[in-house]
């Protein structure tokens, strides 16, 4: 289909928003971004982006860029909790040879991504918050300020609480897992390398790693526990919250926590992967089609991955009908086989005595005797390049 004059609506400026802006511009679309935010930023600190999103950033012409703000992953460390002892160094350069593993700081990816949309000729207006989306022959996004915008095509990527996917699905309500995680970033007063660290602990863990030029220390740390918090990104909490709840963790991991000055904390919940992911002339992505518990660092990432084949598909159709449903045949199910690995990871670092000790020295063995093994069990997310 020729997108040359195609009037496309995108809600949200988030990674996969403006990845999908850019990809549909390029190809001729008219493309409009609604962003609720005064600014185009992201609540967050850092994400990993694995070589299935590098692939996507390469052809759309970013991967150096992506390189000179970001740091090459060397290695994955997992480590015991008391002492920092390590259990199992997976070198990412030897054993997963011709890939790239970034760690990048979520607002210079979102940088990266609406400057290339914007000098495309991407319009991106701001304080537009979407309150409801009629999909329909002309779909129509009704604005919190009362105006209404639309086109020919509208595309919701405008995450967890997606008025897209409500006009599409129905309202769901997600199950709290009984996990919550905290978000901070803190000095590398230690030098760590660009290594990602996980710290396994009893019924939590943590995971460190490096951002921009070293000098900057990335934390996530998920703790299970019965009760309910809100979901969201930006609640803020006590740090002493966070270090009781990792009280007992050494090495490293205690000197990263004692740094913590600001934190965010929020809920983990389980959505379902929407049954639709599009209607009439009304498609979605990312997180609005399939919210993933960060366990496999693959919410940016599949984001990349939808928006391109999204762009693709309707190059490859005759209209905008059959577009839409080649793109949801060709991602629904990887995304949601995805997210169930996802979802099951978790509890592989949370084990507790008498269970974690034979478990470490399973691990201990395969890093030993089957190194290539243990890098390329999840080869089929990672070497997935859907712009092949």
């Amino acid at each position: 289909m020729e997108l040359k004059g195609l009037k496309i609506t995108v809600i949200g400026a988030g990674i996969g928003g403006l990845t999908a802006a850019l990809a549909l511009r390029r190809q001729g679309a008219s493309v409009t971004v609604l962003e609720q935010a005064e600014a185009i930023s992201e609540v967050g600190a850092g994400l990993q982006i694995t070589p299935n999103g590098v692939a996507v950033l390469q052809a759309l012409g970013l991967a150096d860029d992506l390189a000179w703000c970001s740091q090459r992953a060397r290695a994955v460390v997992l480590r015991g909790h008391r002492r920092g002892t390590e259990v199992l160094r997976l070198d990412l350069d030897e054993y997963a040879a011709g890939l790239r593993y970034y760690f990048v700081h979520r607002s210079d990816l979102i940088g990266i991504l609406a400057g290339a949309a914007r000098r495309e000729g991407v319009q991106v207006r701001l304080l537009q918050k979407a309150e409801r989306v009629e999909p329909g022959p002309q779909p129509v996004v009704h604005l919190g300020n009362g105006a209404q915008c639309g086109g020919d095509l509208v595309v919701g990527a405008d995450g967890l609480h997606s008025k897209a996917r409500v006009a599409l699905n129905g309202e769901r309500n997600p199950a709290f897992t009984g996990q919550v995680a905290w978000r901070a970033t803190v000095p590398n007063h230690l030098n760590l390398p660009p290594e990602a660290q996980v710290f396994m602990g009893p019924g939590r863990h943590l995971v460190a790693y490096p951002l921009r030029d070293g000098s900057l220390m990335n934390l996530v740390a998920v703790q299970e526990r019965r009760a309910w918090a809100e979901e969201g990104w930006n609640f803020k909490d006590d740090p002493a919250n966070l270090r009781a709840a990792f009280a007992g963790f050494g090495g490293s991991a205690a000197a990263l926590l004692e740094a913590v000055e600001e934190v965010l904390l929020w809920g983990l919940f389980r959505h379902p992967v929407a049954a639709s992911w599009h209607g009439e002339n009304t498609a979605i992505l990312g997180d609005a089609a399939h919210p993933t518990l960060p366990f496999m660092a693959q919410g940016a990432n599949l984001a990349l991955e939808d928006a391109w084949v999204l762009a693709r598909s309707l190059q490859e159709t005759a209209g905008v009908k059959a577009g839409l449903a080649l793109y949801q045949s060709r991602r629904r199910d990887r995304a949601e086989k995805v997210v169930q690995a996802a979802s099951s990871n978790a509890w592989k670092y949370h084990l507790r005595a008498p269970l974690s000790w034979p478990a470490h020295q399973v691990l201990k063995l395969g890093g030993r005797f089957a190194p290539d093994r243990m890098v390329s069990q999840f080869d089929w997310i990672y070497r997935h390049d859907v712009t092949a």
